[in-house]
């Protein structure tokens, strides 16, 4: 299918798209959603029965309630619709069943898959990890690096398991299309997959004031208004099978907490956690999980993660899908001032 067949505006008169978003109450989910109404395309959001619909405040988006787990409510989503945006996942750094992983995870990207097939759509954007990759020794990863590196953790195996599921499908025919976001951030909600923003607004406030380490390990931060678009792009240029990097600027704990403190004027004593009492405090953290069932913030795997480096390119993304990136400085001028409004109007 050429690409200009799913170029569709309705500015133009020309007719509009009629597109499945599943997690369109996530972060960048809920982002997604509104851009594409915004861009007149009849959005219909697969929302568990749980969901708080009201982040899609919209009353153009169609909501269709059903779980990516059960196939036929995820056929009845897919059905009559051209195309399809996968954000659906368990993405969060715990779970009391580690199977819920691979369930959602994997399972769930299959039944899209399947559906997506069976309706033979035009287009499948699988939301993947940018951690699927591995951590970088040194250089920044691109999508043509093999991963080598052993799974820090199970949502990072399962993820790279999702991707392998999308690859033979595309290879079996499926027009999908897989996007790896890096460490994304900025305006929207506050939730675990919008972390970066919530350690920001939590250094505003003056609650945040540690470093892991010595602060030089490296993490990709990307703009969600970046990210969204670069979904949409991913959309109209991407060639199945592909892989797309979408991250932003490369920087260590330090700068980022270097720049954020010129930018708000607000200078705190960092202190610096030693590796191996994180490692500690974790571990304890997720004994208490494990045993009263309550959710923890930080688990050893992800401390791990935490200290690798993870610095990604996304020139591939540049070049093949006209993917753009934002400063971030600019981007975290942005989130600052957007966080001192929410926190102003809630009279903190």
């Amino acid at each position: 299918m050429k690409n200009q067949d799913l170029c569709v505006s309705h500015r133009r008169g020309i007719k509009t798209m009629k597109v499945l978003v599943t997690g369109a109450t996530g972060f960048i989910g809920s982002e997604l959603t509104r851009f594409l109404s915004s861009q007149g395309h009849s959005v219909r959001a697969m929302c568990r029965s749980k969901s708080n619909i009201d982040v899609l405040s919209n009353d153009s988006v169609q909501v269709c309630w059903g779980n990516v787990l059960d196939s036929s409510s995820v056929k009845k989503a897919v059905d009559g619709c051209d195309c399809v945006f996968h954000l659906a996942a368990y993405a969060k750094n715990w779970a009391k069943d580690s199977r819920t992983f691979f369930e959602v995870n994997v399972t769930g990207t299959k039944n899209v898959l399947d559906a997506s097939r069976q309706a033979k759509v035009k287009k499948v954007v699988v939301t993947s990890s940018a951690v699927t990759f591995g951590p970088s020794n040194g250089v920044s990863v691109k999508e043509s690096d093999k991963r080598t590196a052993e799974f820090f953790t199970e949502y990072e195996r399962n993820k790279f398991y999702a991707e392998e599921l999308v690859t033979d499908h595309a290879g079996n025919g499926l027009p999908v299309v897989i996007v790896n976001p890096t460490r994304v951030f900025g305006p929207g909600l506050l939730t675990e997959g919008n972390s970066a923003t919530t350690m920001t607004q939590q250094y505003l406030e003056g609650k945040w004031r540690l470093i892991l380490g010595d602060g030089s390990s490296v993490g990709n931060y990307a703009s969600v208004e970046d990210v969204v678009r670069g979904h949409w792009l991913a959309l109209l240029h991407g060639r199945p099978g592909e892989k797309y990097i979408l991250g932003g600027e490369n920087l260590s704990y330090n700068e980022f907490f270097r720049v954020l403190a010129k930018i708000s004027r607000k200078r705190y004593q960092m202190i610096h956690v030693p590796v191996w009492a994180a490692l500690a405090i974790s571990n304890v953290v997720e004994l208490r999980a494990r045993w009263f069932g309550y959710y923890p913030l930080i688990t050893p795997p992800w401390v791990r993660t935490f200290i690798a480096d993870w610095a990604f390119s996304s020139e591939k993304a540049q070049r093949e899908l006209g993917y753009t990136i934002t400063p971030f400085r600019k981007v975290l001028q942005k989130t600052v001032l957007w966080l001192n409004q929410i926190s102003n109007k809630s009279g903190r």
